[in-house]
Order: C-alpha cells, then structure tokens, then sequence
C-alpha cells in the first residue's frame, strides 16, 4: 500500500491559496478592467484621423491659457517670454465609453502621442520653436471629451512703442491657430466656463501660482477669436485666436538709475555761471564734462531701447534736450569770454552798449546801474544824488595827485629862485579866471627853458597815466558787460532747463494706459 497524507495537510495549504486569491481579487479585476477598458478602446483607433463622424462635421475645439509668470520683455529683440498653460479640449467620439460596463471607470489617463491631438500652435512664435514644455497625458472621460493642459513657456513677438520710454506701456500678442486644419475642419473657440455658460474672454489668472514681474504690471488681458476677413473659410489664416497683454512699465528703477542722475548732473552745468566771467577755461570745462556725460547716458539708453527710426523714446529727447542746452551754454561762455577780455585796443565800445548792458539790463535785473564814469544818477528816499564807482574815484585821486604837486607845489620853490613870485602875483591878480598852472607854464617858457622842459615830461606821465586809467576803465566796462551777460544767461538757461524738464515729463505722466483694452469698444474682458 502507498503512503497517503493526513487530509489536514492537504486542506491547510489549499485554504492559504484561496484566501490569497480571494483579497487580491479587486485590485486584480479592476486593473483588468482598466486594461480592457484601453485595450478596447484603442482597438482599431487611428490618431492620425480627425474625430469627426462625417467628413463635413467641424471638431470644435476649445482653448484657454492660464499664465502663471510674465518672465520677460526684451525691448532690444522686441520678444515677449511668458511661463504658461495652455488648456485644449475637444470630443473624440471614437474614446467613448459605457461606464456601467467597466466597472464605473469614468476617466483614464493615457500619453499624448497615443490620440488625435489638434496642432493648435503659437503663431507668432520667435525662437521656430512650436512644441510645448512638457507633453503630460491627455485626460478621457467616458462621454470622449479629452481635456489637455500641457505648460509651455512660449517666446512671442511684441512689437515695442518707445515714444514714451521709460513711462510707456505695450500691448503684446499671443495668437494661437491651426496648422494643418481649415476652419472646414477644425473650428477653435474660447473655452466656456462651466459655472456662467459664457465664454472665458481673458487671460486666466490664478492668484496663488502667478509670480508678479518686477518691471511690468498687467493692466488688460482679454482673449477673443479673430476672423479675418481677407481670407476664406479653407485658408489656414482663416481664423485664430488671440490673447493680449496690456502691461505697463513701472519707471521707478529707470527714475532713480537714469533720470535723476542725469538731472543732477546737468544742473550742475548752469552752476558755472557762478564763476568770474573772465574764467571761461573753467567753465568750458564744467560743459564739456558734463556734455560727456550726458553722452553716455544717451549710450545706455540706446542699448536698451529698438534700433528703430520711428520714433525718439522720451528719455532721449530729455537728453538731447539737455545736450543741447549745455552745448549753447559752451557757446555762450565762449562769446562771454571774448566779450570780457576785450580792450580799447581791439574794440570800441560805444554809448549804446554801455547804455543797454549798464544801465537797462541792471535795472531789469533789479540791480543797480554800473556804470564807470560816474555819470548815473539814482534816486534814494526822493532825493535824486550822483553815484560814482569806486574806479572813477581811483582815476580822479591819481590824477589830483600827478597834476597838483608837479604844477604847484614844485613851482612855488621855483618861482621863489628864479624872481617869479611878482609876475606870478601880477598874473593871478589880472586875470583870476584863467588856469594857474597854464600861467606858470607859459612864463616857465620865457624864463626858464630847462624847467619847461621838465614840466613837459610830467604833463607826458600824467597824460600817460590817464590814458591808461582810460583803458582800465574801458576793461573794467567790458568784464561789467560780461557778468551781465552771465546773469541774463543764467536765469534763461534756469527758465529753459526747468521749463524744457517738467514739459517732457509731463507727457510721459499723462501716458496711461486706456479704461478698455480695445479702442471704440466699451468692453474690459474680465471676470464679472
């Protein structure tokens, strides 16, 4: 007889197995289904035919784009950089299915390259590149509506308005459209919104994920399907859709780098008016400092902005203007030097010249008159007075003390040695009207050659000496007109440099971006 086991070992091991089968046979049977649900799902499924159950049936296809982070705007290649997700959805009624025959399977994820996908494309694209960043997996659900939210950080053109830099905004474009698809075959439309049943019209937003740029703040962004009537209903440019970005530059950075430094800077031009008018070597040297500078403020700018000949930025036409103002103010302070280093040798100044730039332009000034010859008169308290500047004393002393002593005072011990006293006496007693010193002089003459002669030298230094004091005179009146001329300037080049400042900028402050995104439309395309 052969050996039989006790029945409890035969029974224990076969308990263990279906207990086994018995907890593992859910999971077992749903991934089955799932399996089965894709198996027949994809049996026979072509992706490379349009869903549409007639060839004459449009698949509509719905767009939305969620944008997440407004990464950059390069004014210099014009391009516009933003991080975003575009949400496509269509029915696909081949991937339908009954739930009730899958174990209430409702959706299932499977790999983009597995389904017909719609080739709805960034058109105006800069870097050739169409493809999304990353390819997730398409959502199905049981009535064969797909939904696909790929993210993409997309590189566009946006065409840049500089008249206004650094106080501009720009209204950039994001256009999507079909590539292979005529409206015939593939209509796109904006995405609805399940709550309202009313079309999503703007750039969707989501509070939590978007990260704020530090350069640009979003004022618009509607979104809105564009026909255009150039084309037909089989041409691909037919229909797209077209998501704008109104953004408006925050100026603060370039205020505080560029602006301001360049203000001060200029300003400091109109501070060499403060100095001599005969120091033009350092004032030449302040403009032409400053002008450099200027230079390399307007080098910085033209990196940043276009190289476009449409139109000046704002921020340029400051700086010629500045650039100009400090080139009349070197041309100036040329014309002031040559004006207070002339002299009676070179140029006559005549009565006129001296009355204007003396007299008129003081008064105006609220200054006193400056005048050299003692000549002006002013009225104080009432009492009209002579004023004399201090030159023309200078002049007057010298000559009291060249003249009197050389013609008198010598000529008292002279007329002493020679018997002149009597006829000295006579003279003065006939004729008291006449000049003394002319009267010694003439009977010098007769009496004594060699005092004559002597006298005649000292009437040479004192004619001398006044002539020069004329010419001093004369120069001081020239270096008089040149500071005139100065202050004049200078409260021009003040009036012109703040006036020419506030008028530029002003402009640029009253460049705000419009209540609505699209003129002639009273429309904001946002959110209710």
């Amino acid at each position: 007889m052969g050996f039989t086991p006790p029945i409890s070992h035969h029974i224990l091991p076969w308990h263990s197995t279906v207990s086994s089968l018995s907890r593992s046979l859910p999971c077992a049977v749903s991934c089955n289904e799932e399996s089965k649900l894709i198996g027949d799902l994809f049996r026979g499924y072509n992706k490379n035919i349009r869903p549409a159950a007639h060839p004459t049936d449009k698949v509509e296809v719905q767009v939305k784009l969620i944008l997440t982070n407004l990464i950059s705007l390069n004014e210099k290649e014009e391009t516009l950089t933003t991080n975003v997700w575009i949400e496509i959805q269509w029915n696909d009624i081949r991937l339908a299915w009954n739930t009730s025959e899958y174990f209430g399977i409702e959706v299932i994820r499977v790999p983009y390259n597995t389904v017909w996908l719609p080739d709805i494309v960034l058109e105006n694209n800069i870097d050739g590149k169409f493809d999304v960043a990353y390819y997730a997996n398409v959502l199905i659900y049981s009535s064969g509506y797909m939904y696909w939210l790929p993210p993409a950080i997309y590189r566009s053109t946006c065409a840049i308005e500089i008249t206004y830099f650094p106080f501009d905004y720009q209204n950039c474009t994001l256009v999507f459209r079909s590539q292979t698809y005529s409206a015939n075959e593939l209509e796109i439309i904006l995405a609805v919104d399940t709550e309202t049943e009313q079309p999503i019209e703007w750039v969707d937003i989501d509070p939590e994920a978007f990260t704020e740029n530090g350069e640009w703040a979003i004022k618009h962004r509607p979104a809105r399907k564009l026909i255009n009537s150039r084309y037909t209903p089989d041409d691909l440019e037919y229909q797209e859709i077209s998501f704008n970005l109104v953004i408006q530059r925050k100026p603060l950075f370039y205020i505080i780098n560029i602006i301001l430094p360049c203000s001060l800077i200029s300003s400091l031009v109109v501070l060499a008016y403060f100095l001599p008018a005969q120091a033009g070597g350092q004032k030449l040297t302040v403009a032409i400092s400053v002008l450099l500078a200027q230079t390399v403020f307007l080098f910085l700018i033209a990196q940043k902005v276009p190289e476009t000949s449409l139109n000046v930025p704002l921020i340029g036409k400051y700086l010629i203007f500045v650039m100009s103002v400090t080139t009349l103010i070197a041309t100036n302070q040329i014309v002031v030097l040559n004006i207070s280093l002339r002299s009676p040798n070179t140029h006559t100044m005549s009565h006129t010249i001296k009355h204007v730039f003396l007299e008129l332009v003081p008064r105006f000034l609220g200054m006193d008159p400056l005048v050299d010859d003692g000549e002006a008169e002013a009225e104080v308290n009432g009492v009209r007075e002579r004023r004399r500047s201090s030159f023309g004393l200078m002049q007057r002393a010298e000559e009291y003390v060249l003249k009197q002593p050389r013609s008198e005072m010598m000529f008292d011990k002279q007329r002493e040695r020679h018997g002149l006293t009597r006829s000295f006496g006579k003279i003065k007693e006939r004729d008291t009207s006449r000049d003394t010193t002319a009267s010694l002089y003439k009977s010098l003459a007769q009496a004594a050659p060699e005092i004559k002669e002597c006298v005649d030298a000292c009437n040479f230094i004192t004619e001398s000496t006044k002539q020069a004091n004329d010419i001093g005179s004369e120069m001081e009146s020239w270096v008089l007109i040149g500071k005139m001329i100065d202050k004049v300037c200078f409260w021009v080049a003040m009036a012109l440099f703040s006036i020419g400042t506030v008028a530029i900028f002003l402009t640029g402050h009253f460049n705000s971006v419009p209540d609505f995104p699209f003129p002639g439309e009273n429309k904001r395309y946002l959110p209710s």
